[in-house]
């Protein structure tokens, strides 16, 4: 059986190391020998999944040689993690990453904690909020008085149930695009849209153009796809997007594909102009590029004074370079696994004939359950819900943040579900591995980069609120204590919280 399932190479494996950035050692702060430091250095990247486990890691010469340390520091860091359970060696194999017995494997996305877990830790790592009841409830329940007639068929509606795409279609109509329901497919969530659409459009080796920092999941599905991902860095604050380097990017690289959050972008909230987006999909028809725009956030404005520009789409009316992701989970409810694509027709058909070699289709009971909130006016009744549930989590949190942990610098979105926060000068990787220790789970901003960037930096959902988010962002600065004083291990117990 083989021991190592990848490799990383030392300068890769250099590149990760030096962008774990700390804060500089105040007077009197002791630091750790260089040896502990690497091993600590690649123990978190092990962590936080930048380095998969079961990957080879660069011969003792080599990596000395990247780092420019000597030999002895590299091989006393990885005798270090072998007394740890970080590595396993063989003599002639070399040396692989691991995890110690009865660890979990790392996370790499943003995984939700398991109910039970809820209890004693504050799951920040998931920007997603309990249902808008009674909503899902009279939705279901509609679902279900309309199912008799589909268990009379075989269930099988790779398109989608012709119902949920005509309306979908309609509300796209009524947004001022013109939709017939053959540019309609309904997908497993946006999730699945997206991979489908990258296996269509980008093979292995394929160029994919994201914006810098991006959505943690989507990266990762793009990685495993085999995409090579071409960063395009955001503009400071929520000024969003930087359009001269997006043109450059497009005319230089020649993506295949695109992937833009114009609509309260993840992580950062920021909101891309109607001027903004006439550019971009100037710039990917230019570049012959198809451009993703992701609209899972688009209803969540939070302000009531937002004006909504026009979908990303607006701007394309052929039809032959955006394709247009939605779904019902951030708006609605996580559990509500119903997404959607809006392209050509031609492309849709490519979609759904692909589909055959994937998920097949899209469970009917939860498509008559969307349809059944779109057609009854109780989809917006629970937006509302959602919004106003958001915001003022929002409120609470911001206030919590500011309070507990005043050096840290973030803006306040207008709307979706996420904060994005410079954490002044500490490693957010290790505030993240310093949180499960305290009791909080917070994603790092590493995830939502590529190659490791963004490590000053953390994501904060609006999914808690009121004595919760006091207590999260007490957690949180209990954990930036740890990261300060360099401790390793142990640390404080987590408190069990009842709401």
């Amino acid at each position: 059986m083989a021991q190592w399932t990848s490799a990383v190479g030392p300068a890769q494996l250099a590149r990760l190391l030096d962008s774990q950035q700390d804060r500089p050692a105040g007077p009197g702060t002791r630091r750790p020998p260089a040896y502990r430091a690497l091993a600590d250095g690649i123990r978190l990247l092990v962590l936080e999944g930048r380095v998969p486990v079961a990957a080879r890691l660069p011969a003792e010469r080599e990596l000395a040689l990247a780092l420019s340390v000597s030999r002895t520091t590299v091989a006393a860091a990885y005798e270090a993690l072998r007394a740890e359970g970080f590595l396993e060696s063989r003599r002639g194999a070399g040396s692989w990453t691991a995890v110690p017995a009865g660890n979990p494997l790392p996370a790499r996305g943003l995984e939700p904690l398991p109910p039970e877990a809820l209890g004693s830790v504050i799951d920040l790592g998931c920007a997603a909020l309990p249902a808008p009841e009674p909503w899902l409830t009279r939705a279901v329940q509609g679902a279900l008085e309309e199912l008799p007639p589909y268990a009379h068929t075989h269930g099988d509606y790779p398109a989608g149930l012709p119902a949920l795409r005509a309306m979908i279609a309609e509300r796209y109509t009524a947004r001022g695009i013109p939709t017939m329901p053959e540019q309609i497919m309904v997908t497993t969530g946006a999730m699945g849209a997206i991979d489908a659409i990258c296996h269509l459009f980008a093979g292995r080796g394929e160029r994919i153009a994201v914006e810098s920092p991006s959505y943690a999941n989507i990266l990762q599905l793009m990685r495993e796809a085999g995409a090579r991902l071409v960063p395009v860095a955001m503009a400071e604050g929520l000024t969003g997007w930087d359009m001269d380097r997006w043109r450059q990017v497009l005319r230089d690289a020649a993506p295949r594909i695109a992937y833009v959050v114009a609509d309260f972008h993840n992580p950062t909230g920021a909101l891309a102009d109607d001027g903004q987006r006439r550019l971009m999909v100037d710039a990917a028809r230019s570049a012959g590029t198809v451009l993703i725009a992701d609209e899972t956030m688009s209803e969540l404005w939070l302000d009531p004074e937002v004006s909504m520009p026009r979908p990303v789409c607006a701007f394309d009316p052929a039809g032959s370079t955006v394709i247009t992701v939605g779904s019902a989970s951030k708006a609605f409810w996580a559990g509500m696994r119903i997404g959607w694509v809006r392209a050509a027709p031609d492309v849709i058909r490519s979609l759904v004939a692909a589909r055959a070699y994937a998920d097949l289709g899209t469970p009917v009971l939860e498509q008559l359950a969307v349809n059944w909130l779109f057609s009854t006016g109780g989809w917006e009744q629970a937006v509302e819900l959602r919004r106003a549930q958001a915001r003022e989590n929002r409120e609470a949190l911001v206030a919590a943040v500011r309070r507990e942990l005043p050096e840290w610098e973030f803006e306040v979105p207008r709307g979706g579900l996420t904060l994005w926060v410079r954490t002044g000068g500490l490693s957010g990787s290790r505030l993240a591995e310093a949180g499960e220790r305290v009791g909080v789970r917070v994603p790092s901003g590493p995830r939502f980069g590529v190659d490791g960037a963004f490590e000053g930096y953390v994501r904060l959902p609006f999914t808690v609120g009121g004595a919760v988010a006091e207590e999260a962002a007490a957690r949180l600065a209990a954990a930036a204590r740890l990261v300060e004083s360099g401790a390793t291990g142990g640390g404080e117990a987590p408190r069990t919280f009842v709401a």
